[in-house]
C-alpha cells in the first residue's frame, strides 16, 4: 500500500509542474469578464490570465471545507452557482476541480478526502446544469498547501476546492 501511495504521489508531483497560480479570494472582481463590442473577451481578462499575463486571478472562485469534512456549505453555494454561470456562460473551457486539505492526517487519508471534497463540487456543478463531461477531478491531498503555517486560520485556507480553467481543445 505504502508503494502505490509514493508512486501516486510522485505521478502526481509530476503533473502538477504546470498547475496554475492559485485563485479565489485574491480577486474579489475574479466572476466577472471585460468583453469588448464584437462579443469577445478584451487583452485584460481571461485570455491573458490563461497565458499568465494576470497572475494569481482567474475567472472562478475557490470554495472551503469544514474540519474532516466534504460537505458544501451555505455560503460556498453561491459561490458554485456564480462558478456554474460563468461556465455556461463560456462553453468552450473545460474546469479541473482540485481537491485540497490541511496538513493534518495521513497522507492516504487526505488523499482519499480532497477526491472527496473535488467530487462534491463537481456533482452540485452537474446539479446546476454543467455538462460532467467537461468537469474533471483530482486530489492533492495535503501536498500543495497555500498557507504553511501550523493554526487553524493557516488550515482552514489549506482545506479547499480550486477550479482550473482550460480551454476546450481536446
Amino acid at each position: 500500500m505504502a508503494i502505490v501511495s509514493v508512486g501516486l504521489m510522485l505521478a502526481l508531483a509530476g503533473c502538477s509542474s504546470k498547475k496554475p497560480a492559485p485563485v479565489g479570494d485574491t480577486n474579489p472582481n475574479a466572476n466577472q469578464l471585460n468583453e469588448n463590442t464584437s462579443g469577445g473577451t478584451n487583452s485584460s481578462t481571461l485570455e491573458d490570465w490563461k497565458k499568465g499575463l494576470i497572475p494569481g486571478q482567474g475567472p472562478l472562485s475557490d470554495i472551503h471545507f469544514g474540519y474532516n469534512d466534504y460537505t458544501i456549505q451555505d455560503q460556498d453555494g453561491s459561490v458554485l452557482k456564480s462558478n456554474a454561470s460563468w461556465l455556461q456562460k463560456y462553453p468552450q473551457t473545460k474546469v479541473q476541480v482540485e481537491g485540497h486539505c490541511d496538513e493534518r492526517g495521513s497522507e492516504e487519508y487526505n488523499m482519499a478526502l480532497g477526491a472527496k471534497r473535488a467530487q462534491a463540487a463537481k456533482d452540485y456543478l452537474v446539479t446546476l446544469g454543467v455538462s460532467g463531461s467537461r468537469i474533471s477531478t483530482i486530489s492533492y491531498g495535503k501536498e500543495l498547501p497555500l498557507c504553511t503555517e501550523h493554526d487553524e486560520s493557516c488550515w482552514q485556507q489549506n482545506r479547499r476546492d480550486h477550479f482550473a480553467v482550460s480551454d476546450n481543445k481536446d
